[in-house]
């Protein structure tokens, strides 16, 4: 769709993890300048819906296993260059400081690694008027979950 070669792409996704939490920014991807506005509704919907598009293709005779193990090894490998000392940059769902003032506790952003750990959670940055609109409903959604899911750690109780 851009012409660009596929590994000069990377785009950030923030947000959450599943269906409409997960908003892809386009806007901040070069190569997706000359996309036409119409076509990214429509981009951004097979983002969410990726683990399930890779199911389908497959026609229901396996997962999107390989995809979710491919994105847990460029997280690992962000976390361990960053511990290694060579900061890394990768979009993780991580805490944010409650300092910050943010509206939600946890949220997927880009985050640099280094030798501590996590050193930087950058912020969203500049995104066009279709993606504010998401990530307003990105965010409405999340939070749901995430009180959902703090009420229920609420009544866990860990036992090593």
């Amino acid at each position: 769709i851009t012409g660009a070669p596929l590994d000069s792409i990377d785009v950030p996704v923030v947000g959450g993890h599943a269906g409409t939490t997960i908003l892809p920014l386009f806007s901040q991807v070069p190569a997706m300048k000359g996309v036409p506005a119409d076509k990214i509704p429509a981009l951004d919907k097979h983002v969410q819906d990726a683990g399930t598009d890779v199911v389908n293709a497959k026609n229901g005779k396996g997962s999107a296993t390989l995809s979710m193990a491919y994105a847990g090894a460029k997280f690992a490998n962000a976390v361990l260059s960053g511990l290694a000392g060579t900061d890394t940059t990768e979009c993780a769902y991580v805490a944010v400081d409650p300092d910050s003032k943010a509206e939600l506790p946890y949220f997927a952003s880009k985050v640099t690694f280094g030798t501590t750990g996590v050193k930087t959670v950058h912020p969203v940055g500049p995104i066009n008027e279709y993606e504010q609109t998401r990530l307003k409903e990105a965010m409405t959604q999340l939070k749901d979950e995430i009180d959902a899911g703090l009420q229920y750690a609420a009544t866990q109780q860990l036992s090593f």
